[in-house]
């Protein structure tokens, strides 16, 4: 059904190259995709001090790449659980391309965790308890919710970056998000071609959808426990 990719940081001092293709699986292939940390420079500006318990994502880019990281941290800990034990009747090709995304996203979120520095959140807590692990259509329910949230919440933070080093970063990861959301897609629908829906993908424009920092993390927090402050985040 699906061919697989495996991939490895080779260089991982500077967490720069994401992804190796193996061959067996090019739906979700990054076709090499590099971020260096050093092309991106690291912040040592800590303006997160925690209110309350919680985290403060900070302001200006920093904001924006800890925005992202809050929500790298929450898909890496979903499908970590998701893959520490799959649900029942988990075929062999489903639990690849879940192992893929998890490792995409664990990656996704310790690269950001080193652009970031000292600058980085905490890491959040989270709460999957809504979501029953053992159900194959609660899981990949949940995954497409996940990576459909994704791909919005880069979309509509792009313009917030001021940094085009970031920006490009970001435009890198949103693709590789935007496979996830499909491969999920692909895996609830079967031999079809249902890669995207209108529910996500604007008919008339033919984009991926795009929210702002304050909906998405509305959405976020009914998985997350930690309070996040993100009243410091640009809006234009």
């Amino acid at each position: 059904m699906f061919e697989r990719l495996t991939h490895g940081a080779k260089e991982l001092q500077f967490l720069a190259r994401f992804a190796e293709p193996t061959g067996r699986r090019r739906f979700v292939q990054w076709s090499g995709i590099t971020l260096g940390v050093v092309a991106l420079g690291c912040s040592d500006n800590n303006d997160n001090n925690p209110p309350d318990n919680g985290v403060s994502l900070g302001s200006g880019d920093n904001g924006i790449l800890n925005y992202a990281y809050a929500l790298e941290q929450l898909e890496a800990a979903f499908y970590t659980m998701v893959t520490a034990s799959f649900y029942a009747n988990a075929s062999t090709d489903e639990k690849n391309i879940l192992g893929d995304i998890k490792a995409h996203e664990v990656i996704h979120r310790d690269f950001l965790k080193a652009t970031l520095g000292s600058a980085a959140i905490a890491d959040l807590q989270v709460d999957f308890s809504s979501i029953d692990f053992s159900s194959r259509s609660s899981v990949l329910g949940a995954a497409r919710a996940f990576e459909d949230l994704g791909v919005s919440a880069y979309n509509g933070a792009g313009k917030l970056l001021s940094n085009p080093d970031y920006l490009l970063v970001a435009g890198k990861i949103v693709s590789v998000e935007a496979r996830h959301a499909s491969a999920i897609r692909a895996m609830l629908q079967p031999n079809t071609t249902y890669f995207a829906g209108d529910d996500v993908v604007n008919r008339d424009t033919g984009l991926d959808g795009a929210n702002d920092p304050a909906s998405v993390l509305a959405t976020a927090d009914v998985y997350v426990t930690t309070t996040i402050d993100a009243s410091g985040l640009p809006t234009t």
